[in-house]
């Protein structure tokens, strides 16, 4: 549920006259209360519930590593600059193997082509292929194994020549 829809669940509500209004989703909580006096003021309480332990914990540790690599010098930027970043379709958990005992899709220096499987992404427990939109040769990988990623979030760096 995405903050649109959200907007729209508060008009909703709000013009219906119900005082109070709970939506229980599998990892979303939404209670709105609206005044009793009609003064027009409403409340919104957005909890989001973490799935397991684990993935709660290692969460605040993701935006911290993009922040200690928004500093790099001047010449780091001009040497990533002739790479192509593979981005993140959907939030989910990166895997860089389709099961534990297999091995990795892809590792650094290995060549790909447009169709490549390079990672899966579970979301919502369904195993998502990640496919390579272009061909070239893996320079870096930007997630860690078994790590939350989030939309539009770089995974790998490809070097098109």
């Amino acid at each position: 549920m995405d903050i649109k829809e959200i907007q729209n669940l508060i008009k909703f509500v709000a013009k219906s006259g119900a005082s109070e209004v709970k939506l229980e989703m599998d990892d979303i909580k939404i209670t709105i209360k609206t005044g009793a006096d009609d003064k027009g003021e409403s409340t919104t309480y957005v909890q989001q519930i973490p799935m397991n332990q684990p993935v709660a914990q290692a969460m605040p540790a993701t935006p911290a590593a993009p922040a200690a690599e928004a500093t790099p010098s001047a010449p780091a930027i001009a040497e990533d600059s002739k790479y192509i970043t593979i981005k993140s379709p959907i939030i989910g958990t990166f895997y860089r193997k389709p099961s534990p005992d297999k091995p990795m899709f892809v590792e650094v220096g290995s060549t790909i082509g447009e169709g490549d499987v390079l990672c899966v992404i579970e979301a919502m427990k369904l195993f998502n292929e990640i496919e390579s939109e272009v061909s070239g040769k893996i320079v870096k990988v930007l997630v860690d194994d078994s790590s939350p990623v989030e939309f539009d979030q770089p995974l790998f760096l490809v070097d098109p020549s």
